[in-house]
């Protein structure tokens, strides 16, 4: 009981909603890429390309706003590979999706060679004048970074938008039966293809937040995992982006969890408490596909399948 006391509720929850900002930038960007029927399972390989962009840019120009548009930019670019290849070419998407993990993986060791070691500029915090100072929650809400609190606003704007507007209906349509809503004249490839870059700018802004900001240092295979997670997130959800927070604060909550019983001391074995937020990733997940039923509720009907317009 010595040993949990050590550890900070208020520093605990704080690091809690840090630690879940990137798996929920990269679930939000793979929600919208899911809805739209397409399903990339690149994202991890597009998390470490904003991750490297991100780090690097930073470094190179002085400034954390470069190094946040260089990885929206990066991740958007390595998604409209995958977009062109799967939608033009028409490409298997889990084998193209796990090239595109692979070639990321290699192509962010490549780039991020020189900067092993470097450290980066500091992403500085919005602190609101009096609310900061409050005890317990004005550390916990109001002292965190800008992306941080963009990550909880895009939450916010995806599910207005694809509930609340004509352009997240169509993008819905799309993702539901592409033949009919190519029948009645929406642009299906153009839809998808928008919503796949945008995804990647979404991951590559999660790999960003983990260079910058979670452990502002780059290391090869730093995201370890992560967009893994962020895909389980998606399901987890039930395609829902209010859940994806929620599942995000999970996740996020497990590992920091156990850094903070590493911390402590805890008569646990590391490598038990390092590997729980995986083995709660595959909890979770069998426990949802034990209910196919409640597990297809909200699944895009046309999810993974290939648009082809016979000509």
């Amino acid at each position: 009981m010595n040993e949990l006391g050590s550890i900070s509720p208020e520093l605990l929850v704080a690091s809690v909603m840090v630690a879940s900002t990137p798996i929920l930038l990269a679930g939000l960007g793979e929600l919208v890429v899911e809805k739209a029927g397409v399903l990339n399972l690149g994202v991890e390989g597009l998390m470490i390309i904003g991750a490297v962009c991100g780090f690097a840019m930073s470094v190179i120009t002085g400034s954390v706003l470069a190094g946040v548009l260089a990885a929206l930019v990066g991740g958007a670019l390595l998604g409209l590979v995958f977009a062109v290849l799967t939608q033009y070419l028409l490409s298997n998407q889990v084998a193209t999706g796990l090239a595109t993990t692979l070639f990321g993986l290699g192509l962010a060791s490549l780039i991020g060679k020189p900067f092993i070691g470097v450290r980066p500029p500091e992403m500085p915090r919005l602190r609101v004048e009096f609310l900061s100072d409050l005890p317990f929650i004005g550390h916990v809400l109001f002292s965190h970074d800008p992306v941080l609190y963009l990550s909880l606003g895009m939450t916010l704007l995806i599910w207005y938008f694809l509930r609340h507007t004509k352009k997240g209906l169509i993008l819905r349509a799309v993702g539901e039966n592409h033949d009919a809503a190519h029948s009645i004249g929406y642009k299906v490839r153009q839809t998808r293809i928008l919503a796949i870059m945008f995804g990647g700018a979404m991951a590559g802004l999660g790999g960003c937040y983990l260079s910058l900001v979670r452990v502002p240092q780059w290391t090869e295979g730093m995201t370890a995992g992560a967009g893994w997670i962020a895909l389980a997130l998606v399901v987890f959800s039930s395609w829902r982006p209010l859940r994806v927070l929620l599942g995000a604060w999970l996740f996020g909550g497990v590992t920091v969890l156990q850094l903070n019983l590493q911390a402590a001391g805890v008569g646990i074995g590391v490598a038990y408490l390092s590997v729980a937020p995986y083995v709660v990733t595959i909890i979770v997940l069998v426990l949802i596909s034990a209910n196919r039923s409640q597990r297809l509720l909200n699944a895009p009907a046309c999810l993974g399948r290939s648009y082809y317009i016979s000509s």
